[in-house]
């Protein structure tokens, strides 16, 4: 009886942690660039099978499960849908690769294209890191060739083309996604190395912007599907609570 409490403990915590994921994903439906995550369950071992006590299939007690629980959270690279915007400021990446930009010195790549210019004539997000060109350098303009400029500020090849200038994006590539980790809403840090993608297959949308690839309509049904687990966790504590409470109160007349 006391074990059924600790599984259904268990699985309410699990359904709680999905719930947040899921809450993240809604609440960056708008969020340019954001890749969505999503909670990956798996079967949990008893108690004693976890502390080496016993041994999965022995068939004793021991193997009667122990609920489930969160393995890991995993994020869902393919990209978002590509709208027009009418700024000639954003710019999307159509094919692989992510935007370089500056971070109190640390390099963070993004699919966000939402830049703009400050009147300096740097190029920055919309949270102010320097957005970096292909040389490693934040991206600088002339301030008065960018006043009097005419349609967008870059072209399909990801490159800033202002006053005569063409300053390439650093648009960069991890050797594997696995390699990112999550910084921030739509910005990754790369634990490897992430080198410049080749002129070939640089791809960009002016005017343009990666939107999430969260999906308001599956995250609510998500969301629906999970509150029910979890309530269906929450009512089985209550029941096995209230059983066990009676079963104390007899023993308790009994004696």
């Amino acid at each position: 009886m006391v074990y059924g409490l600790y599984i259904s403990a268990e699985g309410a915590q699990a359904q709680s942690r999905r719930l947040e994921v899921i809450s993240n994903n809604l609440a960056n439906v708008d969020t340019p660039g954001f890749k969505n995550e999503f909670a990956i369950l798996e079967a949990r071992d008893s108690e004693a099978i976890n502390q080496y006590l016993d041994s999965p299939g022995s068939g004793s007690i021991n193997n009667i499960g122990g609920g489930v629980m969160v393995r890991e959270t995993a994020t869902n690279f393919n990209r978002g849908p590509i709208t027009p915007t009418g700024n000639p400021a954003d710019i999307a990446i159509r094919g692989e690769g992510y935007f370089q930009v500056l971070n109190d010195g640390q390099v963070l790549l993004t699919r966000a294209g939402n830049f703009m210019f400050m009147p300096d004539g740097s190029l920055t997000t919309q949270e102010g890191f320097p957005v970096l060109g292909s040389d490693g350098t934040p991206v600088q303009v002339n301030p008065e060739a960018k006043a009097v400029h005419v349609g967008n500020y870059f072209n399909e090849r990801g490159e800033v083309v202002i006053g005569g200038d063409i300053i390439p994006l650093g648009i960069a590539k991890p050797t594997s996604n696995a390699d990112l980790v999550k910084f921030g809403q739509n910005f990754f840090r790369s634990m490897g190395a992430a080198g410049q993608i080749p002129d070939e297959d640089r791809l960009a949308a002016p005017g343009m912007l990666e939107r999430s690839s969260a999906n308001s309509i599956t995250e609510m049904m998500s969301m629906i599907e999970t509150t029910r687990a979890y309530e269906s966790n929450i009512s089985m504590i209550k029941t096995q609570d209230e059983t066990l409470g009676n079963l104390l109160s007899r023993v308790l007349r009994q004696n």
